[in-house]
């Protein structure tokens, strides 16, 4: 994985200075042009990267906490933003030229036409890097539509078709550069106002300054949390206004806080599908009938298993989902798997699916947190909600965010 090919070039070349490779990276996310930079043996060159625009950054991450007191113990007076359930976009202007990336670092800048015609007039500097969410939007109803159907958009086909039937809103909430500034080591309150000075809009425009504010007591936090509910949002955002914008990094320099469901987990969890079970009764005839998956370790760069998961999707979700996983199925486990069980069909860990369950329990099946003879976590009622292909493997929930879950299920405020 990635972890380990920097690990080993910081170990020869640099001295064993891992964050250093680790933050240009993640600013640049080119391997074979940052071993070349690493062999100079220059930490000063390596420490000199910064944004570029037309080349994509590595998006930064929230970690989750279960209550508005919990945040503001961890990161006092922050901001908070509405969670929005779109499509993560990094909008690029150099010009006329206009890139656009997802949180995978894919170049969606053929598939949102409107985007591309908006930004030159709408972002005011000659050279930007901004990032934001981009739903489809219906105005009639004054709207955003749900995460399947803004999905519709990434498709290679019917472009223009697809922009007047899903007219996108993109919704920025943060500024990585500005004509030849890096702004990612500024603090967000810095950002915000450079943000708000670089963008022309008005009601109709399609790029849109998110909203946000300052909060310090938690009844101001749930005040929000519960406006943006009422919307039809996910929840809220909270960030640490003295936080730079630490790329690829998931960390408590923003925090997610989601509307949970009475009986149910607070949160989702995104878990990557290693493999997959045949199944019997009805389901022996499609060839599928669950899926072996597994949550993310930093750490150690590796995928341990959380869920066995046989409900959620339709019958035509789970003939396209194997014929999908058989184009990626192994031999054996992925090195990168550490698993008990053992699937009739291991694949490559590669697709996200977005997972909701009642709790979670300690199992002696699962991998996710199991250390020194104890049993690991797993999911418990598991079922999968959407596929999350806009996620890499590595975005998927940590096994520290599930032992965190664990810890707050029986915390929860109730809505």
């Amino acid at each position: 994985g990635e972890a380990t090919l920097l690990q080993a070039l910081a170990n020869a070349f640099l001295g064993g200075q891992r964050a250093l490779l680790e933050r240009a990276y993640n600013l640049r996310p080119d391997a074979g042009w940052l071993a070349a930079l690493a062999a100079r043996r220059d930490p000063a060159a390596v420490a000199a990267i910064a944004p570029t625009v037309g080349v994509p950054v590595r998006p930064a991450l929230a970690e989750r906490l279960p209550s508005a007191e919990a945040i503001l113990a961890k990161i006092g007076p922050c901001q908070v933003e509405p969670k929005f359930d779109g499509l993560r976009v990094q909008i690029h202007r150099a010009g006329d030229r206009v890139w656009i990336y997802s949180r995978r670092l894919e170049n969606l800048t053929a598939m949102l036409p409107e985007v591309v015609a908006a930004a030159p007039s709408q972002l005011l500097p000659e050279e930007a890097i901004v990032e934001g969410e981009a739903l489809v939007y219906q105005p009639e109803r004054d709207e955003f539509q749900p995460f399947q159907v803004t999905a519709q958009r990434r498709r290679k086909t019917e472009i223009a078709a697809m922009a007047e039937r899903y007219p996108l809103r993109v919704m920025l909430f943060d500024l990585l550069y500005v004509c030849g500034s890096d702004a990612t080591p500024q603090p967000l309150s810095e950002r915000r106002a450079r943000l708000v000075a670089s963008l022309r809009t008005d009601a109709e425009a399609t790029i849109q300054l998110a909203e946000a504010q300052v909060v310090s007591t938690p009844q101001a936090m749930w005040d929000y949390f519960a406006l943006c509910v009422s919307r039809g949002l996910e929840g809220i955002l909270a960030k640490r206004l003295d936080a730079p914008y630490q790329a690829g990094a998931r960390n408590f320099n923003w925090i997610k806080l989601k509307r949970g469901i009475r009986g149910q987990l607070t949160d989702t969890v995104d878990a990557v599908i290693v493999g997959y079970f045949y199944g019997r009764g009805a389901r022996a005839r499609l060839g599928i009938g669950s899926l072996l998956t597994a949550v993310y370790d930093p750490e150690t760069d590796e995928f341990l298993t959380v869920a066995r998961v046989g409900s959620g999707p339709t019958e035509a979700e789970w003939r396209a989902l194997k014929e999908r996983l058989d184009a990626i199925r192994r031999p054996g486990p992925a090195p990168r798997v550490r698993s008990l069980l053992v699937p009739d069909v291991w694949v490559e860990p590669q697709d996200v699916i977005e997972i909701a369950a009642d709790e979670i329990t300690r199992s002696p099946q699962h991998t996710a947190g199991r250390r020194d003879g104890e049993p690991g976590y797993a999911l418990r009622f598991p079922r999968m909600v959407r596929f999350r292909f806009d996620k890499a493997p590595e975005d998927a929930t940590t096994v520290a965010e599930i032992v965190a879950l664990y810890a707050g299920q029986h915390r929860q405020p109730t809505e």
